[in-house]
């Protein structure tokens, strides 16, 4: 079958009634969370993710694609009228968008990010469709040997993405490691690191690990950080809609947006605040107003939001076709592939189409309904920033609290989430970042499955792993991946800070 015929497969899938419920649900809960300041996309998918578990498959992974979409959407919001970004993609938007809201034109702005999301989203999601088969079809050439040279790409570039240097994202990669070793090894049947407890037999769920290092571990820093002053909330005043300026100079940022952020985002070394970066310098070079930029330009809001959800769909290649997560919130979504049992890959083209496409084709209908939901509602979502900050975290200490417990009644599942919560607080103080722990946790289990098998092939023999020229080239990608975030964000954050620096002359 062809792209096209799989996709309106999928479209069928999506348009089902309760496939419509799910993914309103979706989105609505996962603007709502993702509209709260301080709170990103990871941490709004990890704070959901127990409410997906009782759900089937399709459904609860239709709902996920609503809520990581609505998480994406709803960090705009913060960042235009709170100066409060989410997470680093976000920090451009605050920038500029800030600016225009303390100007009076906090509506323009959120409708610029809003469409511009919408555009990107789209194209994007396209762009997913028609690529995914094609990677499918080489990575179904994979050996063993090729799989374990992958992870290890997967364990550089999330090393080397994440944190301030790369010895701190390989320091929290190896913590997730050692945690994919509890449990019951598959080849032999013993008991690793278990200690005589029966409930860590079946090794540690993500689950309970991401809800604790992002949810409580935040909530945590968020209680140890101390007093701080109220956030000031710009209110929105005037027409929340875009004057013909407005669109004449929004619609080409939205797509260089798009052409920057996708790439990246697909990319295993991507990630979502180097495409922002890049489409802000881009479109400095660009403007034919450079006096407005620093003091609110439509187009330092326009082309970043939209080069931020091209990269969030990009980010679903890897996921989806190799089951790489490139960023802590697909490493989440990943999480919540495997607690139905589904792991992410070219054989779950094979053997669950109607459920990929479905899934793929619901992100383009979470994409018209964020749309429609975003400005009508504006009101609404100004309204939740005003939630005391005390009240807000408390509300996530006893929402993922429960969550975990309803997900799975255990003392020791209860006791883990503690443990693990005070890990991320612990991670948060020092500055370490919490993503490889996660992706650690998941990706360790594949790449010692996959290295015992190559080397079983080969009776012990280490070369096999450097035999093939495809694993050759991914190692080779990997070293490159070290120094390619660090060239690229200085380039990008240096251009940026250069030109802040001609503005303040």
């Amino acid at each position: 079958m062809d792209t096209f015929s799989l996709l309106a497969g999928g479209l069928l899938t999506a348009l089902q009634p309760m496939s419509l419920v799910y993914a309103f649900i979706g989105v609505l809960l996962g603007t709502a969370v993702g509209v709260l300041p301080g709170i990103g996309p990871a941490l709004t998918v990890a704070l959901l993710l127990p409410v997906t578990y009782k759900l089937d498959p399709a459904g609860s992974l239709i709902m996920f694609a609503g809520i990581y979409y609505g998480g994406m959407y709803g960090g705009s919001t913060t960042s235009i009228l709170l100066n409060t970004p989410g997470e680093s993609a976000s920090i451009i938007t605050a920038l500029e968008g800030n600016k225009m809201a303390r100007a009076g034109r906090g509506g323009p702005a959120l409708a610029t990010a809003a469409i511009g999301s919408f555009i990107a989203g789209l194209v994007a999601t396209i762009a997913l469709a028609f690529l995914a088969p094609t990677v499918v079809k080489l990575a179904l050439s994979f050996g063993p040997a090729d799989y374990f040279a992958l992870m290890v790409l997967a364990f550089v570039t999330v090393s080397a993405a994440f944190g301030s240097s790369a010895l701190m994202g390989l320091t929290s990669l190896f913590i997730g490691l050692t945690l994919g070793l509890v449990g019951i090894d598959l080849q032999t049947g013993q008991a690793r690191l278990a200690f005589g407890v029966p409930d860590l037999l079946d090794g540690i769920e993500v689950t309970t690990l991401a809800v604790a290092l992002f949810a409580i571990g935040e909530t945590l820093a968020v209680a140890g950080a101390g007093a701080r002053a109220p956030d000031k909330i710009e209110p929105v005043r005037g027409s929340v809609w875009m004057t013909a300026a407005d669109w004449g100079r929004s619609w080409k940022p939205w797509l260089r947006g798009t052409a920057i952020g996708f790439p990246i985002g697909a990319m295993p070394a991507g990630g979502a605040e180097i495409g922002t970066f890049l489409s802000y310098a881009a479109e400095r070079r660009l403007t034919k107003h450079p006096e407005e930029f620093g003091h609110g330009a439509i187009e330092g809001v326009a082309g970043p939001e939209a080069a931020n959800n091209a990269s969030a769909a990009g980010t679903l290649v890897p996921l989806l076709t190799l089951g790489l997560p490139t960023s802590a919130t697909a490493a989440i979504m990943l999480a919540g592939f495997q607690q139905f049992g589904l792991q992410p890959g070219p054989l779950l083209f094979i053997n669950s189409p109607q459920l990929v496409w479905g899934l793929i084709a619901s992100l383009l209908v979470a994409n018209f309904m964020l749309l429609i939901l975003n400005l009508p509602l504006v009101g609404l979502w100004v309204r939740l920033l005003a939630i005391p900050r005390a009240w807000l975290y408390a509300g996530i200490l006893t929402f993922s609290t429960l969550g975990t417990i309803g997900a799975n009644p255990s003392q020791v599942e209860l006791g883990m989430l503690l443990g693990f919560g005070l890990l991320g607080y612990g991670l948060r103080r020092f500055g370490y970042p919490i993503a490889p722990v996660v992706i650690g946790l998941i990706l360790g289990p594949l790449a010692e499955q996959q290295l015992r098998r190559a080397l079983a092939i080969s009776q012990g023999d280490l070369l096999v792993l450097v035999q093939s020229p495809l694993a050759i080239a991914l190692y080779l990608i990997a070293a490159a991946a070290l120094l390619i975030p660090l060239v690229m964000r200085l380039r990008g954050r240096g251009e940026v800070l250069n030109q802040l620096a001609a503005d303040e002359d």
